[in-house]
Formats: structure tokens, sequence, C-alpha cells
């Protein structure tokens, strides 16, 4: 990282909770975690300021819940609950790093995290410490993508990052066509018009509308993390 400037002051990387599991089939894999808290920890070092909103799907999705019978609103706070516990997860190993976190929560849950306050989790970006996002926006049927675009915007973020399992962003899925195009960069409206399912629609208008930057990338290579974080021209960039 010595040998390329810092591009970003202030990053929000959206990792999604099956990002967690690694080869389980639920919950968290210690490795990956420890590995995602190295990689995180080495970038907030630089002096980037970090934020992250975590899904829960590794241990609960609340519309997953929901095709199964379950009450949607029901199912989605116990999948906002499950964001909290992969957040705490997430801040224990970035403190086994040597890296200060705080985790803010959308729900009220006193005894284990803060409540999240705007210009609370400014201060704490500004002071060196990464702040881990939890629990959506605090409201049945938005999912964490649209609270990814909505906390981005919130902090001030110079992008959104949204780690995922493929290097970025493609016409059809590459795991089932092996001609799908990939895009190195792709307009907000074409991701639209397209439906090429990189986030849910309501969080790709939001970045569209206050032009906000977005780079999918694949998280699962090594120094991913890092490359993203820094500016790095890696899996693609999404902007108006």
């Amino acid at each position: 990282m010595s040998d390329s400037p810092v591009r970003y002051r202030r990053v929000l990387l959206k990792l999604s909770g099956e990002a967690l599991m690694g080869d389980l089939d639920y919950g968290i894999e210690p490795t990956v975690i420890q590995r995602m808290a190295a990689e995180i920890a080495t970038v907030q070092k630089t002096g980037v300021e970090i934020a992250i909103v975590i899904g829960g799907g590794n241990i609960f999705r609340g519309a997953g819940l929901a095709r199964a019978g379950m009450d949607r609103v029901t199912g989605d706070y116990m999948g906002m609950l499950a964001t909290v516990m992969n957040a705490l997860a997430i801040q224990d190993a970035l403190e086994s790093k040597g890296a200060f976190a705080r985790v803010m929560s959308a729900l009220q849950i006193h005894d284990v995290c803060e409540d999240y306050i705007r210009r609370r989790a400014v201060r704490h970006l500004e002071k060196g410490r990464v702040v881990i996002l939890a629990a959506g926006t605090g409201n049945p049927f938005f999912t964490t993508d649209t609270a990814a675009s909505l906390r981005a915007i919130e902090i001030g973020a110079d992008v959104l990052l949204k780690a995922t399992k493929v290097n970025g962003v493609y016409d059809a899925d590459p795991a089932t066509n092996p001609r799908a195009k990939h895009y190195e960069t792709v307009s907000f409206d074409t991701v639209l018009a397209d439906k090429l399912m990189v986030m849910d629609a309501t969080a790709i208008v939001m970045c569209r509308d206050n032009e906000l930057p977005l780079r999918v990338f694949d998280l699962t290579r090594d120094n991913a993390l890092v490359e993203a974080m820094s500016g790095h021209e890696i899996g693609t960039l999404v902007t108006n």
C-alpha cells in the first residue's frame, strides 16, 4: 500500500452475512472473519475512515422466513437482530487486530451496542474508529443494501464498496453463462434498465440521485479489501 496513495478519505463497506460463512452452511467461519478484520485494520491504520454495514443472511434472512410462512415484519426484525450478532463478531475480530471499533444499531440494544446517531457515527470515524452499522435501517421491508446506501450518504462517504463473491458486475450470471460480459464501469441507469442485480433498486436510485459512486468487487480474493478501500481499479465501478 505504501507504493500507492490512499484515494479515499471515508468509505462505507457493505458486507453480506453470507460472506462470513466461508465454506460453512451457516454461521461465521473464524478464519474468514479474521482475514477480513486484518485487511480492514491494515487500511484503517493508513488514515482511511471506515464504516461497515453488515447483512444477516448467514443466520436469518427476513424475506426467506416470510416465504416459509412467517410474518414478514417479524422475519425482518429477526434478520436485523442477526446483523447485530455479525456486527459484534466483526468488532471483536477488529479489536483482536488492534483496531478500535464501535457497533451502532438502528434498533436500541443498549447493553451490547450504541444507538445509531449520525453525528456520533461521524465523530467516531474522525477519531479513527471503525464504525459497524447494524440492524439495517431499523425498518422492515428495507434491505441492508438500502441501509448501506442510506448510511453512506448520511456520513458523507466518498464511495460505497460492495463486497461480493464475483469480480464485479456482469450482464448475466458468470457462474452459469461463460460468455457473460464483465463491466469495468457501468452507469446506474444501465444497472436499473438491464436489471443487473447489483443491489436492490432502491439502493441504486439513492446512489444515483446523490452521486455516490459504487464499486463492486470480489471479496474472496486475497488483499481485495485493501485494494478496494485504497482506490484500486478492481471489480466494477458504477457511477452516473
